[in-house]
Formats: C-alpha cells, structure tokens, sequence
C-alpha cells in the first residue's frame, strides 16, 4: 500500500496524474467530439436557465443545466457542480437547482449567481433522467467490460469541463469545482487531474482510505466509490496533493461516520506539509464542524468568500 507524501515536480504530478487516470478502467477517448442539444433556456429571478444534453462519452446522453447570472452576457468565473448521492437516485442535477436536506440553503444555483458565478451540472451514471438501471447493475455491467463505474463517471466530468470552457459566457482561466458527498468526492478528483480547475471546495467526503477501512466503514459509500487496486498505488492525501498549490478548502462535520476524524487529520497533516513544501499554505485549509454529513450556514458563507478569493 502507498504511504507518505513528498513534494512532486511538475513533471512528478503530470506521471502520478496519469496513473491515476489509468486506473479509472478502459475510458472512451478523451478527445471524442463533444454535441450539444439545448432543450430551451428560461429567466428566473435569480439566474438564466439552460437546460441541456452533453453527448460525451459516446455511449449515453449526459442531461444537464448550465445558469449564469442576470444581466450582460460577459465571460464569468463558472463552477462545475458535483451532484450528491445519498440514495436520491431522481435527483441528481436537480440538486444543483433546488437544494438537499443535507445542503444549507439556498441552493448553490442561486448562491452562485449571487456573486457573479455561472454553473453547470450533470446528471451522472444512475442519476437523475439517467436513472434508467440501478447502480449495482451498472457498476457490474462495467466491470464486465473493463470499465470501473468511477471512472466513468469522473470521465463525464472532465468533459463537461471541456465543455464548459469552450462557451463565450466562461471565462476560462477562472474555473472551479465543488460538491457535497459523492460530489466532494467527484472535485477533489477533478482537481487533481484537471489543471485547468483553478479552485476546489469540497464538503463532507474527504475520505482517508485507510481510516475508513480501519473503521470498519466501506459499506458506508455506495458500490459506485470503489476503483480497483487504488490503495495500491494512492492515498486520499497522495491524490489531493496533485491539486498543490491550487487553493483547496475543505470543510467536514466531527459527527460524520464517512469521514474517520483520525483520517481528517493524517490528510490535514499531509497536505499542510505540501503546501507548505510548494510555498502557497495559505491555499489548503480543512475547516471541522461539529455537525452529522451536512454543510452549515457558516460553512456556505465560508465557500463563497474562499470562491470569491481564489477565481
């Protein structure tokens, strides 16, 4: 099992970057030509609303909405939002747009657009208008074709974020992810494979790998979390230091039974040494609620201001 973090060149982090990525299975290219259906755009009184479908991965349509603030159309910082799990199989994007019980309010459609942000999200494999086969089905239908359920699903994030550079109401240079749950767990991912991520907030899922099956814990994550010989070659804190130096804001509850606190802090501990190592530790923080699997109101406005500071 992989242990330890030391600082990586940039050289270092592009090859462990590329291992990562092998270990998602057999991937669609990454460079299959990208369609897009708009399916009509409406005004609300918090943004303007598109609603989509993303052709991506060359075997299923990939529903999604993309919001942009009132006003002049002008390239904006945008985020890409990582939908939760939580079992609400129906869900997915919608939570980007009406919230979760587990979200405080309001939902981060409308945070976003608050502070000048555009948005998207998708739904992913088993979500939302792709919830057609249950997600053991699909995670065994892959495993059967050499593909793991993760990567795949991961795979359709970074080429929404392919999309969602190429659109004149994006400022490119100005990208970030976010997410709660199986999202938080879906931005720290993308943030560490995606450069082109310039900030990544995750909330309530960083999860260290050996203190979750210390705990006694796998059966806490859903099926879909578990990609093949990955504490082989990675640890929580060995993936998330290849978004170093980029800023990275965590946030976590002290009562959540899918974050061990003693993996909270050997990842803490990690990634203050690497940001420090790379000179920017102002860039990491992890800050600890006393709270179940949920964000809190303070945590929210702690987002938008570390959104605010870093794009």
């Amino acid at each position: 099992m992989a242990s330890g973090i030391a600082p990586l060149s940039a050289p270092q982090k592009e090859a462990r970057r590329k291992d990562l990525y092998k270990l998602m299975g057999d991937l669609p290219p990454r460079d299959l030509p990208i369609r897009v259906e708009s399916h009509g755009s409406t005004e609300t009184p918090h943004y303007h609303l598109e609603r989509l479908t993303l052709h991506l991965n060359g075997e299923e349509p990939v529903p999604a909405v993309f919001t942009r603030p009132l006003g002049p159309v002008t390239p904006r910082p945008a985020i890409l939002f990582n939908h939760s799990h939580g079992g609400g199989y129906d869900i997915g994007k919608k939570e980007y747009l009406e919230g979760r019980s587990y979200l405080a309010p309001p939902p981060y459609a409308e945070s976003l657009s608050k502070i000048g942000y555009c948005g998207l999200c998708i739904d992913h494999w088993a979500f939302g208008e792709r919830n057609t086969r249950k997600e053991s089905i699909i995670f065994k239908d892959m495993l059967w074709k050499g593909q793991v359920m993760w990567g795949m699903m991961v795979y359709d994030s970074l080429r929404a974020l392919d999309y969602l550079v190429t659109r004149k109401d994006v400022d490119a240079a100005r990208i970030g992810t976010l997410g709660i749950s199986m999202g938080s767990t879906m931005a720290w991912w993308v943030a560490a494979l995606e450069e082109r991520v310039k900030t990544c907030v995750d909330i309530c899922c960083l999860t260290d790998f050996d203190a979750l099956v210390a705990d006694n814990g796998l059966d806490r994550h859903g099926v879909y979390y578990y990609v093949p010989a990955l504490r082989k070659h990675f640890t929580t804190g060995q993936i998330n230091a290849l978004i170093a130096p980029r800023p990275h804001l965590a946030l976590a509850g002290l009562r959540d039974k899918l974050t061990p606190v003693d993996g909270l802090d050997r990842v803490e501990r990690e990634l203050d040494e690497v940001y420090k190592a790379e000179g920017k530790p102002e860039n990491w923080k992890l800050l600890r609620y006393d709270v179940p699997h949920q964000e809190t109101p303070e945590g929210r406005q702690e987002i938008l201001r570390f959104l605010q500071q870093t794009i």
